[in-house]
């Protein structure tokens, strides 16, 4: 198939999923009493919100930095411009491109590897995925026990969910920790895909995993990894709290812990190959609040728009003042060219 028209069919794709998650979100709302209630809400929660979700960006390119420390010296104002931009291109562009822009863009201004920072965007990942479901192991535990007889179908997705992936991140982790700890043996491993693919072939691929490899460096020792992943509970402590302040100004009755909760379906929204999570986010939110706190279905659907607004846009707006400073264009980014 030619390379143009599988762009155009991938994009068709990608816009006819967000229209349909946009019409579950919207199919039962009531616009004027969804705009009621967004002009009801209380502007000094929103802007509590709004400067969490600032922070998370502090939080994320300090994370990522340490990550990034064994791999040679960073500067933390490039990684986190660098963080934000790929973050903003991510929202306007699908299949969350920034994940890829981003290492690519730091590790040529940075003078390291390309492919070994592209690995700490995945120890990153993994890192999330265990935080957020300790978080909301945290939360059925200890504080909201009662929250399966609101509506037990939503919540026995949520905990089956849970004990599906806490595993498979488990095994992840570990097959970082031994791919981190002998990169020279998977070279060598890899080597033997001579026997059946060319000789230069087979060196380029495995000097290619060595490297990717190298990039799970911080999994090599037990107190680094916890120390990242102490990094990954703050910084989703810090998303849930800016969901709960969204929740608070709409009225909703959500405990400050009750944003741990929210990650696990917000997590599985955004994680929908719109831009900027489109539909899937707000579906999600919506599904959540009405489910699991029995918030008004109008209510919802405003308070969803409102947190996904806080959540890109003011990212999309600075990611392209330094786009712009730094002389890139969105399209070039799209392609992979930067520059």
């Amino acid at each position: 198939m030619d390379g143009g028209l599988r762009l155009v069919l991938r994009t068709l794709v990608i816009l006819g999923l967000a229209v349909g998650l946009l019409f579950l979100f919207l199919r039962n709302a009531d616009l004027d009493k969804v705009v009621t209630s967004v002009r009801a809400a209380r502007v000094d929660y929103l802007l509590a919100s709004l400067a969490l979700t600032c922070a998370t960006f502090l939080i994320r390119a300090e994370r990522w930095q340490y990550l990034l420390a064994p791999l040679g010296p960073t500067r933390f104002r490039m990684v986190l411009r660098t963080t934000v931009i790929g973050f903003a291109a991510s929202a306007v562009l699908p299949a969350r491109a920034g994940e890829v822009i981003r290492p690519y863009l730091l590790a040529r201004r940075e003078g390291l590897s390309a492919t070994a920072t592209f690995a700490t965007i995945i120890v990153e990942r993994i890192l999330d995925l265990v935080a957020v479901l300790l978080l909301l192991a945290a939360f059925l535990v200890w504080f909201d026990p009662g929250v399966e007889a609101r509506d037990s179908a939503v919540f026995s997705a949520i905990r089956y969910g849970g004990l599906v992936m806490a595993p498979v991140a488990v095994a992840t982790l570990l097959v970082m920790f031994m791919m981190a700890g002998h990169p020279e043996r998977l070279h060598a491993w890899v080597l033997k895909m001579e026997r059946v693919l060319p000789l230069r072939m087979a060196m380029m691929i495995a000097k290619i995993a060595q490297t990717f490899a190298e990039g799970f460096a911080v999994v090599r020792s037990p107190l680094r990894v916890l120390a990242a992943l102490g990094w990954s509970l703050v910084l989703w402590m810090v998303v849930a709290a800016g969901i709960w302040a969204v929740a608070a100004a709409f009225g909703i009755n959500m405990p400050l812990t009750g944003g741990w909760l929210m990650l696990a379906p917000l997590v599985v929204g955004v994680a929908v190959p719109t831009p900027g999570g489109v539909g899937g986010f707000h579906e999600a939110f919506r599904l959540g609040a009405t489910s699991f706190f029995a918030a008004d279905n109008d209510t919802a659907v405003g308070a969803a728009i409102v947190l996904h607004a806080i959540s890109v846009v003011p990212v999309v707006i600075v990611g392209l003042i330094f786009i712009i400073q730094d002389g890139l264009k969105i399209g070039g980014l799209a392609r992979g060219d930067l520059g």
